[in-house]
């Protein structure tokens, strides 16, 4: 009698799925979308923490008000793009070399000063003075918020 070496159907079925089990399981702690939205977000904390910075650097220049050729800040939350509040000469090259916009909003881009949508809205209080800008974008149920 000879003896023959190699697997059965069923060994190969077994394996195939436990291999299965264990891609899904990994798949599912990993959730590579889930991580992109948090990636995502952090890009939008940093880019308005960088806005912010530049706001008051401009501000602590001008010795207390925001030297701006659109204006003061607005009082109500306005989205900082060319047509809306236009931010972007009053910090660029100055401050900021370029205007960093939400990664994933809908129209957020950056040309260039005259033409850019950064998808973050800007606002100041008219009782403390504090400038507010924010990420409505902002993914898994997020507010995205900074405040100084």
């Amino acid at each position: 009698m000879s003896k023959k070496s190699g697997f059965t159907l069923f060994e190969i079925i077994i394996t195939v799925g436990i291999i299965a089990i264990l891609a899904g399981a990994t798949i599912m702690l990993i959730n590579p979308a889930q991580q992109m939205a948090r990636a995502r977000n952090v890009q939008r904390q940093s880019d308005i923490n960088f806005i912010l910075n530049a706001v008051g650097q401009n501000i602590a220049d001008n010795r207390g008000t925001f030297n701006c050729s659109s204006g003061a800040i607005p009082t109500s939350s306005t989205k900082m793009a060319t047509g809306a509040y236009n931010v972007a000469p009053c910090l660029v090259p100055a401050y900021l070399d370029k205007l960093p916009f939400d990664p994933k909003a809908t129209g957020a881009h950056y040309a260039s000063t005259t033409d850019y949508d950064t998808g973050y809205f800007i606002s100041q209080s008219t009782t403390t003075n504090r400038v507010t800008i924010n990420a409505p974008s902002a993914e898994l149920e997020q507010t995205i918020s900074v405040t100084r």
